[in-house]
């Protein structure tokens, strides 16, 4: 399988059948422009079909796992129909290409975990997080509708108190919290995330690979069965992009301010 045409991941090969899919590039904290969204939702359906490989160990760079979209992307979504259409089928690819990817994929997550890229750290089968990593779902500080991976997955994880709690707040969750309250699988010490990650790795590819993959199929069914509340959220959030609020968010986020939303809702 030739990987050459991704510019904003990069995937290695080891022994064992482990592929490496390192986010953005070294030196920066990596952030999704309208290329690097796609290539979200595309690497899964590539690696899934590559015979020499067993198992996907998905993380970032040194900075952290992700900043989520750029701003820049963010805008071209407020202000086009086109780019909402095309992220909003992206979203939807990203998820559902991760459910349907028949490789177990781990997720290392450091630093921060924001967006796209917080989406594709939960739904990794396994999902190990450093004590100090930093999880933010920020739709609703930026105005929109929790969409992404959020509704389908979180009140799973850890429950739907624990869900509306972080996900209306908008919350920074730490990788230790994450781990008390089931968000991600475990929690370890920052200098030790990628070693574990890839000794899970290891296991997993010296396992049963049918077996493994069956198991994994069958247990994504109940994300599968939540698969119409996903879709109604992100079509929800891609709603939100055409209205005032999400205006009022980006700015703040450009001016490093607080938001003044608009009062009230016509809803």
């Amino acid at each position: 399988m030739d990987y050459s045409r991704y510019t904003n991941l990069k995937v290695e090969l080891h022994e064992h059948g482990i592929a490496e899919v390192i986010l953005g590039e070294p030196g920066k904290l990596p952030a999704a422009d309208a290329a690097g969204h796609g290539e979200l939702a595309d690497i899964w359906r590539d690696l899934d079909r590559d015979p020499a490989v067993s198992v996907i160990v998905v993380r970032g760079q040194d900075k952290g796992f992700s900043a989520g979209g750029t701003l820049d992307l963010v805008a071209a979504m407020v202000d086009e129909f086109e780019h909402r259409a095309r992220v909003w089928k992206e979203a939807r690819d990203i998820v559902y290409n991760m459910i349907n990817c028949s490789k177990v994929i781990v997720s290392a997550i450091n630093g921060p975990a924001v967006g796209g890229g917080l989406a594709v750290a939960l739904l990794a089968d396994i999902s190990i997080a450093a004590k100090n990593a930093r999880l933010i779902d920020g739709h609703t500080r930026l105005g929109v509708a929790a969409g992404d991976h959020a509704a389908i997955i979180w009140p799973l994880l850890c429950g739907m108190a624990k869900a509306k709690l972080h996900l209306l707040l908008s919350n920074e969750i730490s990788g230790e919290e994450a781990e008390r309250i089931g968000l991600v699988s475990m929690a370890v010490e920052a200098d030790q995330l990628r070693d574990t990650a890839f000794d899970v790795a290891k296991k997993l590819a010296a396992g049963p690979q049918t077996a493994l993959r069956w198991t994994k199929h069958s247990l994504n069914n109940w994300l599968r069965q939540a698969g119409p509340i996903f879709d109604n959220s992100v079509a929800l959030e891609m709603l939100g992009f055409t209205g005032p609020e999400v205006r009022e968010g980006l700015a703040a986020v450009r001016e490093r301010r607080t938001p003044n939303f608009p009062a009230g809702s016509p809803i």
